[in-house]
C-alpha cells in the first residue's frame, strides 16, 4: 500500500471532508437567508448600500436559525476553531474555517489573495471599537470599557463631586429627564464641562427621555403630625434626643437629608440663637421643649427634644431663654410653618385584592368591618389612567420593580381589581411614584410623550447622546429620528433602551433598520427586563442581546444595579462583584447615583481593568496565571 493511498483513506481526513461539506453548505444558506432578510429594509436604504454592520448582523441572525450544537462538538473534537465566536465577523469566520479545512484535505488547494483572518475577523472588532469611541469618546487609561454614572440633583451644585467622578474614571454622565428640570440639568452639564477642562478628561453626556410615566399615584396622607422620637435605655432614661431642622428655605438642598425639616417665618428665624428653647403643647396635650442647638447654614437651625413628642403642623411656639423656662408669660410666640402628614401605610399580602384606579383618586389601605370582613380593598392610582382601560382579565401587572406581582381578576366601574400573586411573606408596602409594568398589555401609546417632545428641545442643544426610553419598534425609532431632524440634530446618537419583552423581540428589526443610517447604542435595562421576563429568562436574554449587538457592531451599555450595595450603602457584595466582572463584556457599564458613588466607581474600574486582561467579549484571552 502506497503512502498516498494511506493518506487518501485516512479516517480523520474523511471526517474533515464531511465537516468541510457541511460548513460550506451552511455558509451558502446563511448568505442566502441574510440577503432575503435585508430586502425588507430596502425602503430605508434606497441605494441598496447596507453597511458592513447590517450585513454582518443579517448573516448572524441567519446562522443562529440553525441548531449548530452537533457541528460545534465535531469542530472541537477535530481541534478546529468553532463558530462560537463568530459574532463580529460571521462570513469571515466561515471563510477562515473553510480555508483551514481545504488546506487539510486538498493538496491542490491554492489560497486566495485575501486572508480571511486579516481581512474580515479583525475588521469586525475594529468597527465595534470605532463605533464605541464615536459614542463614548476615547478610553481612559488601561480600561477598554466606559463607565457611565447617573447624576443626582446634587450634581447641579456640587462641582467637587463631578470633578472627583471624572478623576475616578467616569467617561459618560447620564441625566434622567424623568427627574428635575432644565435649570438643574444645565447646572449638571456646566459642572461636567468645567471638570473636563480642569481634569483634561473627556466626558460625554447622555440625556434620557422620560418616556410615558406609568407609576403609582399619590397616597392619602395621615394628619400632619410629626413624631419626634428619642432613644431610651432599659430603665426608660433618655440617652439620645430627637433632632429636626427649622428652616426658612424648605425647598433648598437640605443641610442633612436624614432629618425632618419644618418651615418657620423669617422673623422667627432671625431671633433664634444657640441655647434658646421653644416651648409648645404637643398633640397629646403635653408640655415639650425644643432646644436650639446650632446654625447649620444661613437658612437652617438644628433643634433637639429630650422627650418624645407629637408636633402638630402650625402649632404655637414660645421663644424662651434658658432662665425663662419656669415663667412663660410675656414670651414671644410664633406659629410653626405648615407641613404635610406622612402617607398612609398601604400594605398587601399574597392573595389580597388591590384596586388599580385613575390617577386623581388618592391611594388608601384596605378597610375592614368590626368582625374582620373586608369592606373595601386597598387601592392605588395609576399615573397613566388610560392604561387601566386596556387591561384584560388574567393579564399580569407588576409594581415597584417586581416586588409586587398580580393578575387582573375583574374589571369594575371603579378600576381594575387585581389579585396579588407575588409578595414577600411579611407583605409589601405600596408607595407612590413606583413603576408599574403591564408586560402582556398593548397600551397603544405614541413613541414620544408630550414631555419627551418638550425635553427634546433641550436635549438636542446640550447632549452628546439621547436615551430613548421604552422604545419597542423600528417605527418608534423612525419617530425619534424624524423629531431629531426637525431640530437639526439628525447626527445626535440614539441610545435605544431595551426595557420590555416587545423591545427584545423587535431588537433585530430595530437595529437592521437603523444601523448605517444613524449612530446607535443599546442599553440593556436589566431592572425593567427582569420584571417583564423574569430573572431566569433575563439571565439568558442579556447574553443573547450582547451577541446580537456585537454582530451589529453596536456598543452596549450594561445597566441597572451594578455594584448597587456599594453606591447606596457602602457595603461590598460578592455576587455584585461577580456581576460587575460579567459586565466587562459590554462597551459601557452604568452605575446609579448614591452617597458612596465614588467608592463604587473605583471598585468598578478596578474590576474592569483586571477582567480585560482575561476577557474580550466572550473570548478568553488566556493571560498567564501567577499562583
Amino acid at each position: 500500500m502506497t503512502a498516498a493511498h494511506k493518506i487518501t483513506n485516512d479516517p480523520f481526513e474523511e471526517v474533515l471532508k464531511q465537516i468541510l461539506t457541511e460548513v460550506a453548505s451552511l455558509r451558502q444558506e446563511v448568505h442566502t437567508h441574510a440577503n432575503q432578510r435585508l430586502q425588507k429594509y430596502q425602503e430605508y436604504f434606497p441605494s441598496g448600500s447596507f453597511s458592513k454592520s447590517a450585513y454582518n448582523l443579517a448573516h448572524y441572525l441567519a446562522m443562529r436559525q440553525f441548531d449548530l450544537r452537533h457541528l460545534q462538538d465535531r469542530l472541537a473534537q477535530a481541534g478546529l476553531s468553532s463558530l462560537g465566536r463568530a459574532e463580529a465577523s460571521v462570513l469571515s469566520t466561515f471563510d477562515a474555517l473553510i480555508d483551514v479545512l481545504l488546506r487539510a484535505t486538498d493538496r491542490n488547494f491554492k489560497p486566495g489573495e485575501k486572508n480571511p483572518i486579516e481581512y474580515g475577523l479583525n475588521r469586525g472588532q475594529q468597527l465595534l471599537e470605532q463605533h464605541t469611541i464615536e459614542l463614548f469618546g476615547p478610553f481612559h487609561d488601561h480600561s477598554k470599557a466606559h463607565v457611565m454614572v447617573t447624576l443626582g440633583t446634587e450634581a447641579s451644585w456640587n462641582y467637587g463631586l463631578i470633578n472627583a467622578l471624572l478623576k475616578k474614571g467616569m467617561t459618560c454622565a447620564r441625566t434622567n429627564c424623568a427627574h428635575d428640570d432644565p435649570l438643574v440639568w444645565q447646572g449638571m452639564i456646566n459642572n461636567v464641562h468645567r471638570a473636563e477642562t480642569e481634569t483634561g478628561r473627556p466626558c460625554r453626556i447622555l440625556m434620557d427621555l422620560a418616556g410615558h410615566k406609568i407609576r403609582t399615584a399619590a397616597i392619602a396622607l395621615e394628619p400632619p403630625i410629626y413624631h419626634i422620637k428619642v432613644k431610651k435605655d432599659r430603665t426608660g432614661k433618655t440617652v439620645a434626643s430627637g433632632y429636626l431642622i427649622l428652616t426658612v428655605a424648605p425647598l433648598n438642598s437640605p443641610s442633612d437629608i436624614s432629618l425632618f425639616r419644618i418651615p418657620i417665618p423669617k422673623e422667627f428665624h432671625r431671633k433664634l440663637a444657640s441655647g434658646m428653647f421653644l416651648g409648645f403643647i404637643d398633640n397629646q396635650e403635653k408640655q415639650r421643649y425644643l432646644k436650639v442647638e446650632k446654625a447649620l447654614s444661613s437658612t437652617d437651625w438644628l433643634v433637639s427634644c429630650e422627650k418624645s413628642a407629637y408636633l402638630v403642623s402650625g402649632c404655637k411656639l414660645k421663644l424662651l431663654k434658658p432662665d425663662q423656662l419656669d415663667r412663660k408669660k410675656g414670651a414671644d410666640e410664633y406659629a410653626l410653618g405648615k407641613f404635610d402628614g406622612e402617607p398612609l401605610d398601604i400594605r398587601v399580602m399574597k392573595d389580597d385584592l388591590l384596586l388599580l384606579t385613575a390617577e386623581h383618586i388618592a391611594g388608601r389601605p384596605a378597610e375592614y368591618s368590626a368582625s374582620g370582613a373586608l369592606v373595601r380593598p386597598a387601592h392605588i392610582g395609576c399615573t397613566l389612567s388610560s392604561a387601566i382601560t386596556k387591561l384584560k382579565v388574567d393579564q399580569p401587572v407588576w409594581i415597584d420593580d417586581g416586588k409586587l406581582g398580580a393578575i387582573v381578576e375583574k374589571i369594575t366601574d371603579q378600576g381594575v381589581l387585581l389579585r396579588i400573586t407575588v409578595a414577600k411573606p411579611g407583605g409589601v408596602r405600596i408607595q407612590s411614584d413606583k413603576g408599574i409594568n403591564f408586560p402582556e398589555t398593548d397600551l397603544g401609546l405614541p413613541a414620544l410623550s408630550e414631555k419627551d417632545l418638550a425635553d427634546l428641545d433641550f436635549v438636542c442643544m446640550h447632549a452628546d447622546m439621547v436615551g430613548f426610553s421604552f422604545v419597542e419598534s423600528l417605527a418608534d425609532m423612525e419617530c425619534l429620528m424624524t423629531e431629531l431632524t426637525k431640530r437639526n440634530a439628525f447626527e445626535l446618537p440614539i441610545i435605544a433602551k431595551i426595557e420590555t419583552n416587545k423591545a427584545v423581540k423587535n431588537l433585530p428589526d430595530i437595529i437592521l433598520g437603523t444601523v448605517g443610517r444613524h449612530k446607535l447604542g443599546i442599553m440593556i435595562a436589566r431592572g425593567d427586563l427582569a420584571v417583564e421576563l423574569g430573572s431566569a429568562r433575563l439571565a439568558e436574554i442579556q447574553e443573547e442581546l450582547l451577541w446580537l449587538c456585537e454582530a451589529a457592531h453596536v456598543p452596549v451599555i450594561w445597566a441597572t444595579q451594578v455594584l448597587e450595595s456599594i453606591a447606596k450603602k457602602g457595603v461590598r457584595s460578592r455576587p455584585e462583584f461577580t456581576d460587575a466582572a460579567m459586565a466587562v463584556r459590554a462597551e459601557c457599564v452604568m452605575l446609579n447615583k448614591g452617597p458612596y458613588i465614588l467608592d463604587a466607581i473605583e471598585a468598578l474600574v478596578n474590576v474592569m481593568i483586571r477582567m480585560h486582561e482575561h476577557q474580550r467579549k466572550k473570548f478568553s484571552r488566556l493571560r498567564a496565571l501567577h499562583w
